[in-house]
């Protein structure tokens, strides 16, 4: 079976965490409408995940294992709204022409967030779509659980949840764990994940979780492949 026409695909803004993944999930199970294409955010230099951390080399095997084409949009550290914004709509141009106008995120109920993420995708052009809102976020933790995904915790918001909750399973025990004040998803910011597994995987991406690191609010733990040699390590 071949793949579905670029014209009735997806794009889905990918930070290869859970709730992208929960993202891609809802669409493929309840939508006839495919994600042709991974649009993931990273810090110039570094080369990380904004917010979570995460090794742009590890979200390049999460695609390959999801099978899906990922494409990079870069900004620089602390980038203002401007410069997200004109980033974006350079990374985005090309897709949109060659796709559907609609663009997918994982926005759960923050409406200040939702309604600046459709401003900027109205103004660029394109369809914004939000699978996940205003669903029950402890019904899609623990479906994301029970549904065999595997992620782990990258980076933890210090001031929200304790540090020791960084570089754990994201499983029951994680979110039995939880204080009662932290969402289970953690959409006020509170940690952020990498999944690693899961049904739509052709093979899992194997991950080493190193060790801590980060100054100020946010702690971060260092991820790297489990086969990589020193030059492979992230920087």
């Amino acid at each position: 079976m071949g793949h579905p026409s670029s014209k009735d695909g997806l794009v889905l803004m990918w930070s290869g965490g859970k709730d992208a993944m929960l993202t891609l999930d809802v669409l493929h199970s309840q939508s006839p409408r495919r994600v042709t294409a991974l649009l993931t955010t990273v810090v110039e230099e570094v080369e990380t995940v904004t917010m979570h951390g995460t090794p742009l080399s590890l979200i390049e095997r999460q695609a390959d294992a999801l099978g899906i084409p990922l494409h990079v949009m870069r900004v620089p550290p602390n980038a203002s709204n401007a410069t997200y914004e004109e980033r974006l709509e350079r990374a985005l141009g090309p897709l949109l022409a060659d796709s559907s106008r609609t663009v997918a995120a994982g926005d759960l109920f923050l409406e200040d967030v939702k309604a600046y993420r459709e401003n900027v995708l109205r103004t660029i052009g394109a369809t914004p779509l939000f699978p996940l809102w205003k669903r029950d976020t402890t019904w899609l933790a623990h479906r994301f659980v029970k549904r065999g995904y595997r992620a782990m915790v990258t980076s933890v918001d210090t001031v929200q949840l304790d540090p020791s909750f960084v570089g754990r399973s994201y499983d029951e025990a994680f979110l039995d764990d939880l204080p009662d004040a932290v969402d289970p998803c953690g959409e006020h910011g509170a940690f952020h994940t990498f999944v690693a597994d899961g049904p739509p995987f052709h093979e899992p991406v194997s991950v080493d979780v190193g060790e801590q690191h980060g100054e100020g609010r946010m702690r971060y733990v260092r991820l790297r492949g489990a086969d990589w040699g020193v030059e492979g390590e992230d920087k």
